[in-house]
């Protein structure tokens, strides 16, 4: 987590603080020692104000910045979140509310119920938390984000979930596949993304097993899709090319279409259908849209095997193997993309001679001439039936 940290620090300040937040929590969670005064009192330390809990079994704790115990009723607090009926976190910060106020209440409320008997029920009586900033990553219940997904839960209990994440169930809302390095918790991938994205639309992050799952919904139903914003994360233009091409490396995202509400699920499954055509390498290939593949996102019912076993998808895997082959696939993908030489040089960061060469390798193994628009299709079919054979589902 400490590497995990400085590296995130390095990308983006704000997206590394958010992940220390969630990762203070997480250790709190995990530790099996959590209680009322270990709560309150080690999150007033990480917001830097006093903060206090008062649960509905009557259980109240309250301490300062420094670690003391603070008597009484709060003076002035700067925010709140509900618990139920007569349960309640709250921090108590003089002057405006800090930028990560939010989410640091979001995290201590989902801790705080755990302390009412167990994980939060899907059920659980409590209150939505207070709207977060649109376009701020905020950390979602995964108790709750299972159930929105669920096919088996009935509309009202999906809308009722929604609702405490924050969200409208009566607006439509997209989802969003993340997965990035075996060794990094997909959930954190996902919310230094999301921070650096900044999308003007209420977001919430989760973990569900190996993916970064993203509610992500925009204040207007007509909104486009966030891929480009996220593209542009990845890249992370700001922070200069070494910075752009690791995360490129690390990350795939997948982007469902926009759906209501209540049929989420049916947009995650098109963001994980999504994942499996992106490619980490480019952030142009990183993050792929299922609205934007159109038909060509029917390949991925084709099974795997059958994929696999195409001899264009074999000769490519040939290519792929020899020394720089990688270099010569992501040169066929980008041309296949772009159409032009000089565009595919540019998004590589390669002289177009050296693409033209690599292309030229390429048309002699496979017999393409891929200024032929049709063997440029029969290449691009290739490519798409490569990527989906070896992608995990």
């Amino acid at each position: 987590m400490k590497g995990l940290l400085l590296r995130l620090s390095a990308l983006d300040a704000d997206a590394a603080t958010a992940v220390r937040v969630i990762a203070h929590f997480q250790a709190l969670l995990g530790s099996g020692a959590l209680d009322a005064i270990s709560l309150a009192r080690s999150t007033a330390g990480l917001a830097e104000c006093a903060a206090g809990l008062e649960l509905p079994d009557g259980r109240t704790a309250r301490f300062g910045p420094g670690g003391a115990a603070l008597p009484g009723e709060p003076e002035a607090v700067s925010q709140g979140a509900e618990l139920g009926p007569s349960g309640r976190v709250w921090l108590e910060r003089p002057g405006p509310p800090g930028p990560f106020d939010e989410l640091i209440l979001e995290w201590m409320a989902i801790a705080a119920r755990t302390l009412c008997g167990g994980p939060t029920p899907p059920r659980a009586p409590c209150a939505p938390l207070a709207p977060r900033t649109p376009g701020t990553p905020g950390a979602a219940d995964p108790a709750l984000m299972e159930l929105v997904l669920s096919e088996r839960e009935s509309d009202h209990d999906r809308a009722r979930a929604l609702r405490l994440l924050g969200l409208a169930p009566e607006l439509p809302l997209r989802m969003v596949a993340v997965r990035g390095a075996p060794a990094v918790d997909a959930g954190l991938d996902a919310v230094a993304l999301l921070g650096r994205a900044g999308l003007e639309a209420v977001v919430r992050v989760t973990r569900t097993g190996p993916w970064g799952t993203v509610l992500v919904q925009p204040p207007d139903p007509a909104a486009d899709s966030p891929a480009p914003a996220l593209r542009a994360a990845v890249a992370d233009p700001r922070r200069g090319p070494d910075v752009a091409r690791d995360a490129a490396r690390r990350l795939r995202v997948g982007v469902g279409g926009l759906v209501h509400a209540l049929a989420a699920r049916d947009s995650w499954a098109q963001a994980c259908t999504a994942l499996r055509f992106a490619v980490a390498g480019s952030p142009r290939e990183a993050v792929a849209d299922h609205d934007a593949l159109g038909p060509v996102a029917l390949l991925a019912d084709i099974p795997a095997e059958r994929l696999a076993a195409l001899p264009e998808a074999r000769r490519l895997d040939a290519l792929a193997a020899q020394p720089n082959g990688d270099l010569t696939i992501a040169a066929l993908a980008a041309f296949c993309r772009t159409g032009s030489l000089r565009q595919a040089a540019a998004e590589l960061h390669l002289h177009h001679s050296s693409v033209a060469a690599r292309l030229a390798h390429v048309e002699a193994a496979l017999g393409w001439r891929l200024r032929d628009p049709e063997h440029r299709l029969h290449a691009q079919l290739a490519l798409y039936a490569r990527r989906l054979a070896a992608a995990p589902k």
